[in-house]
């Protein structure tokens, strides 16, 4: 699948600790004023010691590509896009113009390409989902301190895995464990993200809204486990909502695919239903034990199509959204 993105851009400087701005180069769209790529030292946490807040993880610098709509000395307000198991692909290059495109910065932040890894769809076991989360609030903390962002208003926007980091920086306790007491995000905007786990106190999030974004037809991360999530965080008396696409398939917003795409070795949990247990463990919920990916849960073969129907509502629900969460001009 061809991709555009973090991945195909020259980051020597930025492993050497530089900061590398450049105007309107990479093909950037005539909406982006300038382009910054910069470090970001984070750590490799296990789903166990992210869930027990350990700190001792392997050391991992990453790139993330900021892209400001336009000059000047304003603050704006930014989001921060997180890939999926692929890394950062065409959509994630498509939703940065987007931002753009309505005067919000664009984070493109790359978890994959600093540590080794290329694709986890095949081998989740590379990176767990939870590890990104921490690269998440690394991002946020970055860019808080930026001249030409608004700490006040940034979001994350994540897709597949990355949706996990963009659902899950909103739960307190994760931010208790992980995050900065000083800063915190504005809006949440999980695509396709998969809500099959239940987490010790998963429903005392953020009072800053959450959005989530899911196809109806995904045979890999299937809606059901969401709509479940939602309705115990709208219980809960959270601001949370999720928009549901008839028949639209995983990757949904994906340009690229001009036809379905079959992958046969995909690992998915779509039958898992998963808990957290003391000590960070997570378990099959119907069996007590303990996950590993040789579950007879898991299993292989998912779907990935785009649906240009899909990505036109969802495109309008995001901007809509975006306009009053992180107080847009109109």
């Amino acid at each position: 699948m061809g991709t555009r993105g973090i991945s195909q851009r020259p980051f020597l400087p930025v492993l050497l600790g530089v900061a590398v701005t450049v105007l309107l180069a990479f093909g950037a769209s005539a909406e982006t004023a300038r382009i910054e790529l910069h470090t970001i030292h984070t750590v490799t946490l296990t789903t166990a010691q992210f869930l027990t807040g350990a700190k001792d993880g392997k050391p991992a610098t990453l790139g993330g590509e900021l892209r400001i709509p336009r000059p000047g000395t304003d603050r704006l307000p930014t989001v921060v896009l997180i890939h999926g198991s692929g890394g950062v692909s065409g959509n994630v290059h498509r939703w940065a113009e987007e931002l753009n495109g309505i005067g919000v910065s664009a984070f493109i932040l790359d978890s994959f390409t600093g540590r080794g890894i290329v694709n986890t769809s095949a081998d989740q076991s590379q990176l767990s989902s939870l590890a990104m989360v921490v690269d998440a609030f690394r991002a946020l903390d970055l860019l808080a301190k930026h001249r030409r962002v608004d700490p006040a208003r940034i979001g994350v926007m994540g897709f597949s895995k990355g949706g996990v980091p963009a659902l899950y920086t909103s739960v307190r306790r994760f931010q208790r464990l992980h995050g900065s007491p000083e800063v915190e995000f504005a809006a949440y905007l999980p695509f396709y993200a998969p809500c099959n786990t239940t987490y010790l106190e998963d429903e005392a999030i953020s009072d800053k809204p959450v959005r989530l974004f899911h196809g109806i037809a995904d045979d890999w991360v299937p809606v059901a486990p969401c709509r479940q999530y939602v309705e115990r965080l709208r219980r809960a008396g959270k601001d949370v909502k999720l928009f549901e696409y008839p028949d639209a398939q995983h990757a949904f917003d994906l340009h690229l695919l001009k036809a379905p795409l079959k992958i046969p070795q995909a690992q998915t949990g779509r039958r898992c239903a998963l808990e957290e247990r003391a000590g960070g463990q997570i378990v099959n919920a119907q069996t007590g034990q303990v996950l590993t990916l040789d579950d007879p849960c898991i299993e292989r073969g998912a779907t990935m199509a785009y649906n240009a129907q899909a990505y036109t509502a969802a495109l309008k629900d995001v901007r809509e959204f975006l306009t009053v969460a992180l107080k847009l001009n109109p």
